[in-house]
């Protein structure tokens, strides 16, 4: 066989040629310049960074015949044995197969000799972690203070496994990962040697793929060439690595900014055609979102497509698409307990359409209720006539109220038929989520929100507490209502004071005055300030009305004639704080809430 693969072809021969670990070759140049040489060497890193190749050229470089010093020649015949591997006194072992303590205590006798053909014996113990632990203690005393002949370079991908003994006896260094751009670079111009033809944007693709591994990237590149018949070009190296075009991932993400649920589904079903590798999809469209996030923050770097990212950018609010990346993640993970990988994508793109951005107010310019009514006419023909001036809004996006009831996503039709289907006098409960989970019942041609009927609170009656118990609502938005205190109220204005700052964010105050919108059907002035409140919180109610049904609990069982009884008769007490009040239950949810 003449042909030699391009990892072993284009393996470093000396530091110069080293990539990505510039902090190593800093180190050991200095000191081979200054002969402050250490007798143990430690390596450490994942494979294929180059742990193998340093000690080799550490080797040449102590035994070059042109003398110790960083730029070893490379002709003399110390540096082409060590190149080549049949230099006597460099002595690699492979502590996989030869970990026990015979092995080392036949290496340990034969370092006290001399060296044959250079100035120093160097012993490469490759995976060193994998001795045994009789191995490593039969070393520690000749790697403490070996001959002056002699030097150890260990290396190691799991040093955890090393024992501490053996580490406070080397001179460590972590080899980095190699970055794919770095990787990228080295491909191009390992091809450009080699004479083939390439395209940048597959040996970005192939420096990704290899996860921080020269030699897994030389192994791909091998591959490629083949996969290409001579050539290494971008589709032909996206097939050869299973990876998702990148337009499908924009496709998926405009979906879900849209709320396309049916377009959601068509595209899982249109991958299974393609025999998408799904795994690797949300893989793929978990960096994707990161990319983004950096691209939110000013970040983009040199990104593929910085048109379609500024797009998504602006497109995707930053707290949804962490929320989003979350899912997609844990998605990946749960993805081999799914039945099969095409329904467990499935339900990770609907569960990121259950929490996807509520686009209500995608108009900035006309006001919220106006673009709710907007909507509402759009989406069912019902006949209700869209408020004037507002402009056609995306089809699928729900009122800001209804942001945490996602459960009856899948079974109402639209979100504007779930809100005229609940209207907040009718559901007193103070859980947002378990009143909006029951089916939408009413029908396709009920008055929309702007109409009288879907608005019986349009007048505020000045109880703020009952007011937050009755607003469909969760999250930060839950909490403000349940959390302030209402200062003062002027037909439609409201002045509320919150105890803690995160409450008076800018976004959370912005959510608080569309439910409130929304709720009345008109829109709403709210003014927050940050302070102390006093009882005139809902959550203080709540808190009183648990102290008084809790005390009513207690004097009841007290009372109860049977606990009389046992008190009196068997000397018996009731515990402290065993008591507990028995939970109001709203007959119209069915679930105990």
């Amino acid at each position: 066989m003449t042909h030699q693969v391009l990892a072993r072809k284009w393996r470093p021969r000396d530091f110069q040629s080293l990539v990505g670990q510039d902090h190593v070759v800093r180190a050991l140049s200095h000191a081979l310049e200054t002969q402050r040489l250490h007798h143990a060497y430690l390596f450490t890193g994942t494979r294929g960074v180059g742990k193998t190749t340093i000690a080799r050229i550490l080797a040449k470089a102590l035994n070059c015949e042109t003398g110790v010093g960083p730029r070893p020649c490379g002709r003399c015949a110390a540096c082409t044995g060590i190149d080549a591997g049949r230099f006597v006194d460099c002595i690699e072992l492979d502590a996989a197969s030869n970990r026990g303590v015979d092995e080392m205590t036949q290496l340990l006798e034969n370092a006290v000799y001399a060296p044959t053909a250079g100035r120093y014996k160097v012993y490469v113990i490759d995976e060193v972690h994998m001795l045994s632990t009789h191995a490593f203690n039969a070393m520690l005393k000749t790697l403490e203070e070996p001959p002056p002949h002699v030097v150890f370079v260990l290396a190691t991908t799991d040093p955890q496994r090393v024992p501490v003994t053996v580490l406070s006896r080397c001179l460590q260094f972590n080899l980095r990962n190699m970055p794919p751009a770095a990787v990228a670079a080295h491909l191009a111009t390992v091809l450009s040697a080699e004479g083939v033809e390439f395209d940048r944007a597959a040996l970005d693709r192939i420096g990704r793929a290899a996860a921080g591994s020269m030699r897994d990237a030389l192994s791909l590149l091998d591959q490629a060439i083949a996969f290409g018949g001579g050539e290494v070009r971008e589709p032909a190296v996206r097939e050869m690595l299973g990876v998702v075009d990148a337009a499908w991932l924009v496709r998926i993400l405009d979906a879900l900014v849209a709320g396309d649920g049916p377009a959601l589904v068509g595209l899982a079903d249109e991958m299974l055609a393609g025999n998408a590798p799904f795994e690797r999809t949300l893989a793929d469209l978990a960096a994707l979102l990161q990319r983004i996030a950096l691209a939110q923050v000013g970040a983009l770097g040199d990104a593929e497509d910085p048109q379609a990212l500024q797009r998504l950018a602006a497109a995707i609010a930053p707290e949804d698409l962490q929320v989003w990346y979350q899912i997609v993640i844990h998605g990946a993970r749960d993805l081999p307990l799914a039945p099969d990988a095409h329904a467990g994508f499935t339900m990770v793109l609907l569960r990121l359409l259950a929490f996807r951005p509520d686009q209500g107010d995608a108009d900035a310019a006309a006001p919220r209720p106006a673009a709710g009514r907007a909507r509402g006419s759009s989406q069912h023909g019902a006949g209700a006539a869209a408020a004037p001036g507002a402009q056609p809004a995306a089809p699928a996006p729900g009122p800001a109220a209804l942001r945490a009831a996602i459960g009856a996503r899948a079974s109402a039709p639209a979100p504007a038929d779930r809100a005229r289907s609940h209207p907040a006098s009718a559901d007193p409960a103070p859980a947002s989520c378990s009143s909006s989970r029951r089916p939408s019942t009413a029908p396709a041609d009920a008055p929309g929100p702007a109409g009288p009927a879907a608005s019986p609170d349009a007048r505020f009656d000045g109880d703020w507490p009952g007011l937050a118990a009755r607003l469909p609502v969760g999250g930060l938005v839950q909490q403000f209502m349940h959390q302030s205190e209402l200062i003062e109220a002027d037909g439609l204005r409201f002045r509320v004071r919150v105890p803690i700052r995160p409450l008076a964010e800018p976004a959370t105050v912005k959510r608080v005055r569309e439910a409130l919108g929304t709720h009345f059907g008109a829109p709403v002035r709210l003014d927050v300030e940050v302070g102390n409140v006093g009882a005139g919180t809902a959550a203080a109610a709540s808190a009183r009305d648990r102290a008084e049904r809790l005390a009513q609990a207690q004097a009841s069982i007290e009372a109860d004639p049977f606990v009389r009884t046992l008190i009196e008769d068997f000397g018996g007490a009731i515990v402290p704080g065993s008591v507990r009040p028995i939970e109001r239950r709203d007959p119209t949810s069915g679930d105990g809430q």
